[in-house]
């Protein structure tokens, strides 16, 4: 399977925070380009998609889970590297699971619910600690 070309203008995207018993979800990344980094589940927005209808397709499709949006709890820019690349502006969200248990598509290759304040040496995406302690404090307010 081929690496697809990066498109050559900014992409949107959403990612989600989904808070469970105190614990957050994380998804470790079986493509390029953070393959191997622990992340949070989410992708890109279709045109003329909402940012929350994009959000619930993407977190159904990576983990089949049901959540409940509690608000925006940040935004991360990624910008194209020496190798290339694409150029990204990540939306972050807080949310509550609703319902379901995950269940990873080929994007992923391995899931974990941790505390926000327990990722220790795991390998994250660049931002992450900062997103989920602001998606903390809002799924906890």
């Amino acid at each position: 399977m081929s690496t697809p070309i990066p498109p050559h203008h900014p992409q949107l995207a959403v990612s989600s925070a989904i808070f469970r018993d105190g614990k957050v979800l994380l998804l470790r990344r079986a493509r390029s380009p953070a393959k191997g980094f622990y992340s949070l589940p989410g992708g890109r927005v279709e045109f003329g998609e909402s940012l929350h209808a994009a959000l619930h397709r993407e977190v159904d499709e990576e983990t089949g889970l049901k959540i409940d949006i509690v608000g925006i709890s940040g935004w991360r820019e990624v910008l194209p590297g020496p190798t290339g690349g694409g150029h990204y502006l990540i939306m972050s969200f807080a949310a509550r699971w609703h319902s379901g248990e995950p269940v990873l598509n080929e994007e992923n290759d391995d899931f974990r619910w941790l505390a926000p304040d327990a990722l220790g040496d795991l390998k994250v995406t660049g931002g992450l600690a900062e997103v989920l302690g602001v998606a903390r404090r809002l799924v906890e307010a």
